[in-house]
């Protein structure tokens, strides 16, 4: 194929530089003329049905002496068609009308487009009046202008059999406008004012973002404050954050504080099995919200999971919720929830697509979201019979539909799955993360529902409380205290203590321990494994403080070590992951120390996690030995294969060797300063052991009570640091191991103090 050298093309000419008339389409040509044609042979049928005696050609004459204005006309256009066919053909002819006769243009143009158009529909009509009027007086043998008013009798006669088939044709049509509007109903609440008692002073833990929600309430309420100087209300807000963080209940209290009616749209209120349906849903809704609006002078309607309809089948992330890094050991609790979440996301599965031929158009079927952001866009819309349709036929504008106070709340925990088209200006205004609360916060919230119920909790121990539940969110500080009052009636009593609040939250944390019972063996050394744990987090760990320690099994794990952090931090140092890793690899240390070599599959969790942070401080974060980003490198695809050429892919695999071995280098220097610390401290992690054996289940503060010589709530450690108890200890440790190589139990039992 040859190509075309773009300088030798040349642009469609302007109507200006034609030197013919554009070329009429084949339409345009001929509609006038069978418009004539067909009156003319309509009118010819109508003789012949009067007379069946005449001929064709008789009636043809008939219809020519009697009816010659149908012929003039069709004259007249045979002439107007031929007159455009010569300007169509001949320059020179074209070229005389529009040099003396161009004044019909120019005066054509000095009437308005839109008064233009309404005359020749004006005329058009007239003339379809005037061709239904020979046609009828040809029919009922009268003057054309005397047949036109016998048309109503005519039809008036038909009425029955027309009654008979327009009421088949409605019968149908309710039927499926029935079926549609059930279908259409339900997923959507309304609360009115008085129906709403929640207030902000119920909502506890997020002041910054009450603070924020004002600003749009006051603006909703007097909104001349901002549109007096050239402003506009912000009509959309976006709440997002963790689940149980508090967004439905702020939504509610918005409706509570403004005293404005309250829509609640469930989120799977425009799912529907019939396509259609769900635009339907949209549509009703916001008409709702418009009458409403009207009514009250404003509304607040809230999208609870606006991400199930703002989703129009993007690529999401997918996977397991939790990740599980090792049943035995119930992996990466002991870690600071930082790491544990870094480790989750390097863990979770590969992407997978949402949406395509099997979810495209998101949120109940296509057109839903389309109706969805046409609605939010604030397009204003003339309403009304009246104002669209009877003062347009009169030839006067639509009134401007009123201003709608709308307030459109929309709460998420997935905020990166909504349409982007969705978030923009003017639809969603204003994006407020309700993330966990501060530790005064989560005070807050533990006063309001202790509040609520009899309880012997000091400030001290509520704020203790707080420390100790630092990801708490509202809904779990709830749950938290409603347990604690649960577990108290099952005593027999109705006063809440600080020991149900601390039963409570282990519950909640652990789950209820399964009913089963150790091999002493394997006992000792599940408490040996948690006890490397603890005792490695109490000597290097200080941004972490322990919480709990069990050997309970669970239903996914046989032991394990809590940690929380002291305060609210936002920033991790390369030692505070170091010491993470030391506390990672403290079971496969103590178990090789203790065990003779020996370790368990349990420590698999451990390893993974130990070196997914490895991997990261040498690869990302620049805690390592090189300064480069593996990431960044991926991501650029450095050192990958490029167009085939020999020994790049080598290097690429030599890159990640080299990583490999960096982070395998850290990790064994790192294991063997673990082991150099359980071995300085051997007697402690026996001690940690023997009490977990004897307690299955300890507080952190138990734990520093063991490991130096105090008095816990639940252990007194002052008996560990007797030397004939240690020598006990250690004499039942050994008969353990020399259990274990024999697979039987040990020949003593534990000691008891």
């Amino acid at each position: 194929m040859s190509e075309v050298d773009p300088r030798t093309l040349q642009s469609r000419p302007r109507d200006t530089d034609r030197r013919v008339r554009v070329h009429l389409p084949i339409f345009d040509r001929t509609k006038f003329l069978l418009l004539i044609s067909l009156t003319f042979l309509i009118l010819i049928w109508a003789d012949l049905a009067d007379n069946p005696l005449l001929s064709f050609s008789d009636a043809f004459s008939l219809a020519v002496k009697n009816r010659a204005w149908l012929l003039v006309l069709l004259v007249v256009e045979i002439v107007r068609q031929g007159h455009f066919l010569l300007a169509e053909l001949l320059a020179p002819y074209h070229g005389f009308w529009q040099r003396y006769f161009s004044f019909i243009e120019r005066s054509q143009l000095r009437i308005g487009d839109w008064n233009r158009y309404r005359i020749s529909r004006i005329f058009k009509g007239i003339l379809l009046l005037i061709l239904l009027a020979f046609i009828l007086g040809a029919i009922y043998k009268e003057t054309p202008v005397k047949a036109l008013f016998l048309a109503p009798k005519a039809l008036w006669s038909a009425l029955p059999v027309l009654g008979q088939i327009l009421f088949a044709v409605v019968f149908i049509v309710i039927q499926f406008v029935a079926m549609f509007w059930f279908l259409s109903r339900g997923g959507i609440d309304t609360y009115f004012p008085d129906d709403i008692r929640t207030r902000f002073t119920d909502v506890w833990g997020q002041d910054h973002v009450l603070d924020r929600i004002r600003e749009n309430l006051l603006f909703l309420e007097s909104p001349e404050r901002i549109e007096n100087h050239g402003g506009y209300v912000p009509g959309g807000i976006l709440l997002w954050g963790p689940p149980g963080t508090g967004k439905t209940l702020m939504a509610e209290s918005m409706a509570g504080e403004t005293g404005k009616p309250f829509v609640f749209v469930d989120p799977g209120a425009f799912n529907a099995m019939f396509f259609g349906v769900g635009v339907m849903k949209v549509k009703a809704l916001f008409r709702k919200l418009r009458k409403l609006s009207l009514r009250y002078g404003g509304v607040v309607v809230f999208f609870d999971e606006a991400d199930s309809l703002g989703n129009r089948g993007i690529i999401s992330q997918g996977g397991a919720m939790h990740s599980n890094f090792g049943v035995d050991c119930h992996g990466g609790n002991y870690l600071s929830d930082e790491s544990q979440s870094l480790i989750f996301r390097q863990n979770i599965a590969a992407p997978f697509v949402v949406g395509g031929a099997a979810n495209s158009g998101g949120g109940g079927g296509m057109g839903t979201l389309q109706a969805l952001l046409t609605e939010l866009s604030g397009l204003k819309k003339p309403r009304g019979l009246y104002n669209r349709v009877i003062r347009k036929a009169l030839g006067m504008r639509p009134k401007s539909p009123p201003k709608y106070r709308i307030l459109v709340v929309m709460a998420t925990n997935m905020p990166e799955a909504l349409d982007e088209a969705l978030l923009r200006p003017g639809r969603i205004d204003r994006m407020y993360r309700v993330g966990y609360p501060s530790k005064a916060g989560r005070i807050r919230t533990y006063e309001g529902y202790l509040g609520k119920i009899s309880h012997e909790l000091t400030e001290a121990e509520i704020d203790k409380l707080a420390t100790i539940t630092p990801y708490a969110t509202g809904a779990t500080i709830k749950d938290t205290v409603n347990e604690a009052l649960i577990t108290a009636i099952r005593d027999g009593r109705t006063t809440v203590s600080w020991r149900d609040v601390v039963k409570a939250k282990q519950l909640k944390d652990l789950g209820p321990g399964e009913d089963v019972e150790y091999v002493e063996r394997e006992r000792h050394a599940v408490a040996v494994h948690e006890a490397c744990h603890a005792v490695m987090a109490h000597l290097v760990r200080k941004h972490m403080e322990i919480d709990l320690a069990t050997i309970e099994k669970g239903s996914n794990y046989l032991g394990m070590v809590a940690s929380i952090p002291p305060d609210d931090q936002f920033t991790r140092w390369k030692s505070e992951y170091e010491a993470d890793i030391l506390v990672s690899l403290a079971s496969l240390a103590g178990e090789r120390y203790f065990f003779s070599g020996d370790n368990s599959s349990g420590v698999s969790g451990d390893l993974e996690s130990a070196t997914t942070i490895a991997s990261l401080m040498e690869g990302q974060w620049g805690m390592g030995y090189t300064i480069s980003s593996h990431a960044s490198n991926r991501r650029f695809e450095v050192g990958a294969p490029v167009g085939g050429k020999k020994g790049v892919g080598v290097k690429a695999e030599n890159g990640l060797r080299g990583l490999s071995d960096r982070v395998e280098s850290n990790l064994v220097r790192l294991l063997g300063q673990a082991e150099k610390i359980l071995v300085a401290n051997r007697l402690k992690v026996l001690a940690l052991a023997h009490a977990l054996e004897t307690y299955k289940t300890i507080s952190g503060e138990d734990v520093h009570a063991v490991l130096e010589g105090g008095k816990g709530p639940l252990v007194d450690g002052t008996p560990y640091q007797i030397a004939a108890n240690l020598k006990k200890i250690e004499k039942y440790h050994l008969s353990a191991v020399a259990a274990h190589s024999e697979h039987q139990n040990p020949g003593i039992e534990i000691p008891k103090f």
